[in-house]
């Protein structure tokens, strides 16, 4: 079995989530009490959000290529940023290492081209939504992506930092994104990306308005899908 390095703690809610489905997916694939080697290095996300919210990219790409170099030190055999806002510094923090790192937008897009959806509604923090990296990617999949519009970026952020990032797991959310994604839908989306990887805490993606897909869900997989490669 390959070892897997996570760069977690951003947040440790959806952190933890990592940590059981990569676990639960090599158990059920081997059987028995199989279980995944993995090295995760859990971040003080209140540092990469002074970053984030200073426009220190910059600064944020140099601390998580210091962990990742950290995890490769340690025998990881790839690396995963285990948050769909920081692969704002992906390209960079790959760059640091000599293992892959396993791009979450990639194994998004190319699970929902799979399934021949072109329009996902990309729900996620603002950071994700405006900046052009996340929706740039998608379209080299050949997909066309759909934000939500300002007031619902500005609500959906809140929801992320201000509730789910603290583990706070509220009905009112829950109806607040389902109607973004009713909004969505009428405006021709025809699939919806749980884009943040806490997302997945309040939303089920087989029980939404449109057809979901959680990429914390695909990324924990394409990471079980390493490690047992022969």
């Amino acid at each position: 079995m390959k070892r897997v390095g996570l760069i977690g703690g951003m947040s440790f809610e959806s952190s933890a989530v990592y940590y059981r489905l990569i676990n639960e997916m090599v158990r059920d694939r081997v059987g028995g009490l199989a279980s995944a080697d993995l090295l995760m290095h859990s971040v003080n996300f209140s540092e990469i959000v002074a970053y984030q919210k200073a426009g220190r990219w910059d600064l944020a790409e140099k601390h998580l290529s210091d962990v990742a170099g950290g995890l490769q030190a340690a025998g990881a055999e790839c690396v995963l940023i285990c948050t769909n806002t920081m692969h704002l510094v992906a390209n960079g923090v790959s760059e640091s290492v000599n293992i892959p790192l396993i791009n979450i937008i990639d194994v998004t897009a190319k699970a929902i081209a799979e399934k021949g959806y072109r329009r996902p509604l990309l729900l996620a923090t603002r950071y994700t939504m405006e900046h052009g990296f996340y929706t740039d990617r998608m379209r080299t999949h050949g997909l066309d992506p759909l934000i939500p519009d300002e007031d619902d970026r500005i609500r959906a952020h809140s929801i992320i930092f201000d509730e789910l990032c603290a583990g706070q797991i509220r009905d009112t959310s829950r109806d607040a994104m389902n109607a973004m994604i009713e909004k969505a839908k009428k405006a021709g989306a025809d699939s919806v990306i749980l884009g943040c990887t806490e997302i997945c805490l309040l939303l089920d993606p087989t029980n939404l308005p449109l057809p979901g897909f959680d990429s914390t869900e695909l990324h924990a997989s394409a990471a079980a899908d390493f490690a047992l490669a022969a």
